[in-house]
């Protein structure tokens, strides 16, 4: 049991690239000249309480959306998602999304058990 207790899942709410909706400018370290698609990124995230809840349904998952402004992030996923996501910052990420923010928290909690 002694291992059971210090398991402790993370649930994504639903896909990665909805923290990528943090900070949509932070395309611009992977796609030159986007101003005109970080706005519209910057349209659906003002629709939403939070980045982590965007997603109404299979044509509308975050990766999805991200894909239908730019084409070319569905071929570039694994090298474009991480750097996109390494610009936008942690801090900035649990800022905006406390689901994973209220994880993180109970990880650092156990380094003062």
């Amino acid at each position: 049991s002694g291992g059971a207790s210090r398991f402790i899942p993370y649930i994504q709410l639903h896909e990665f690239e909805a923290i990528l909706f943090c900070r949509p400018s932070a395309f611009s370290v992977f796609f030159e000249g986007c101003s005109k698609e970080v706005e519209r990124l910057e349209t659906v995230v003002e629709e939403y309480q939070s980045p982590e809840l965007i997603d109404d349904g299979e044509q509308t998952a975050p990766s999805k959306r991200i894909i239908d402004i730019f084409p070319d992030y569905g071929g570039a996923k694994s090298a474009a998602g991480p750097q996109i996501a390494e610009e936008i910052g942690l801090e900035t990420v649990r800022r905006l999304c406390p689901h994973f923010h209220a994880w993180l928290t109970k990880l650092e909690q156990l380094q003062d058990q």
